[in-house]
């Protein structure tokens, strides 16, 4: 027989071990700035959470504990921060793109995001930048060489019109073409990383005309990782 009342007492001091755990991730370097700090326990946190469910399924809520300890210190590791550098490009950028369709938001994991639609980007089934793009690319490594600490990474994509063996290579080259044309412009290619996914992320239906000329985009994400 399940004893609720042991249950949630176990449970509620798994929940106190991943906040202790994740405080004192994030905590733990005193020579951190603010924005450091908090984007460490973000990270913290979601290690922390991570750390406990497994923990949990593995000894119970000893386990728990124990596991959010892991999992916070690991999540402080490798997470984002959102500095002011940070915070200046994006407003940089929603400048450089107002009016273009270009979506520019800060990620839930302190992530720059932008995500380009195809009618400023590419030409169906072609990976060559339309000067619209050139000129928001431009400002965007311009953001970048006054930030050395971030990097980017850029993903293509398709819509399904074709086969995999066309649209795979088809979003790498958008990919490419969009780091090429940063590196172009003094962008170090060391802090570049590409990745295309064909047609296996949608965003829309492929069913429309406008359903697949929402999901031919390019996404562009820039980060700096937390000491």
């Amino acid at each position: 027989m399940v004893n609720w009342f042991d249950q949630g007492f176990r449970g509620r001091r798994a929940a106190a071990g991943i906040a202790l755990a994740a405080a004192l991730a994030a905590t733990g370097c005193a020579n951190m700035s603010e924005e450091q700090k908090s984007g460490t326990a973000r990270g913290a946190m979601i290690g922390a959470a991570a750390g406990a469910v497994l923990g949990a399924v593995t000894d119970g809520s000893k386990g728990a504990v124990r596991g959010a300890a892991i999992g916070a210190g690991a999540g402080a590791l490798g997470g984002y921060v959102w500095s002011s550098r940070m915070e200046q490009q994006k407003r940089e950028m929603e400048a450089a793109t107002a009016g273009t369709g270009v979506a520019v938001t800060q990620t839930a994991d302190n992530r720059l995001k932008l995500e380009i639609p195809s009618d400023i980007s590419f030409d169906v089934g072609r990976a060559d930048i339309k000067p619209n793009f050139r000129a928001v690319l431009d400002t965007f490594a311009q953001g970048l060489q006054r930030n050395p600490a971030a990097r980017v990474t850029i993903i293509g994509h398709t819509d399904s019109t074709g086969s995999d063996a066309i649209n795979n290579p088809l979003s790498i080259n958008r990919a490419a073409a969009v780091r090429d044309y940063l590196v172009a412009r003094g962008v170090a290619i060391g802090r570049i990383a590409i990745d295309g996914r064909g047609s296996r992320e949608p965003i829309a239906s492929n069913d429309t005309a406008e359903g697949r000329a929402r999901n031919r985009r390019v996404e562009i994400f820039v980060a700096e990782q937390a000491s």
